[in-house]
């Protein structure tokens, strides 16, 4: 039976892990994806890139409407009961802060074109389905649903004095792709934790894995969702985000 899309885990979480809030700060992010070469909605693509928030969001607005109908009763003194049409998709409003006042460079004009870029079909798509690319919005512990993004606007606020924006924000529209999605919670408009692991004496990135996808060579996704520069310096004491099987799609074989 088909169930609401919300913030939700991405998967089940591997067997023998403690969940818990990671203990370094995590950026929001926007991972990118393909759309899927089958014509399916179940599932993204390959992973393509991620956009990473310079800050993270103040607030986060998550809708969900439902459709009724009520046919109107002529000769009655109350209203038509209601008969239930079905769901809209699930929408996520926030907004990215851009700032380069301190390079002074075009960061702000090439972030918001990445984001532009979002609502326009993926090169590869347009000979056959012209599909622009799957998003997904995670934030540390919580992750988002396959969405697609229904529009960017883009307030430049400061300029250089030749005309450079160097300060936007952006407002980033998304809308749930139809379909059902693994490990999804029923609940719409939950925020569910994604897996973590405390690390131990001992315990490496090749374990953790293998642990959580039967291949250590997946090292990479964890470090990336942890942003660990150095995977030989782990710290006992510490919680990492273990991203689950269906975030990393596309990197696959230690990519």
């Amino acid at each position: 039976m088909a169930t609401p899309v919300s913030f939700t885990s991405a998967g089940s979480p591997p067997s023998g892990s403690t969940a818990g809030p990671p203990t370094n700060k995590q950026p929001a992010m926007l991972t990118v994806h393909k759309p899927p070469q089958t014509g399916s909605t179940a599932k993204p693509g390959d992973h393509m890139y991620d956009i990473k928030f310079q800050f993270n969001p103040k607030e986060l607005s998550l809708t969900k409407n439902t459709k009724w109908k009520r046919e109107s009763q002529q000769n009655a003194k109350g209203s038509g009961t209601p008969d239930f049409k079905g769901s809209d998709p699930s929408k996520l409003a926030l907004e990215m802060f851009i700032d380069a006042t301190d390079s002074m460079d075009d960061h702000v004009v090439k972030t918001v074109e990445r984001l532009f870029s979002l609502c326009v079909a993926v090169e590869e798509t347009r000979k056959t389905k012209a599909s622009p690319p799957w998003v997904i919005f995670s934030w540390g512990s919580v992750v988002g649903f396959p969405s697609y993004v229904a529009s960017v606007t883009a307030k430049y606020t400061l300029f250089t004095p030749g005309g450079m924006p160097v300060r936007a924000v952006c407002t980033v529209n998304l809308e749930e792709i139809s379909g059902e999605h693994s490990g999804q919670n029923p609940t719409s408009g939950a925020l569910a934790a994604r897996d973590t692991h405390l690390l131990v004496a001992g315990d490496t990135l090749q374990s953790l894995a293998f642990r959580a996808y039967g291949n250590a060579e997946l090292w990479r996704a964890i470090a990336a969702a942890n942003e660990v520069d150095d995977p030989m310096r782990l710290r006992p004491g510490d919680r990492l985000l273990v991203p689950a099987i269906e975030e990393i799609g596309g990197r696959t074989n230690g990519q």
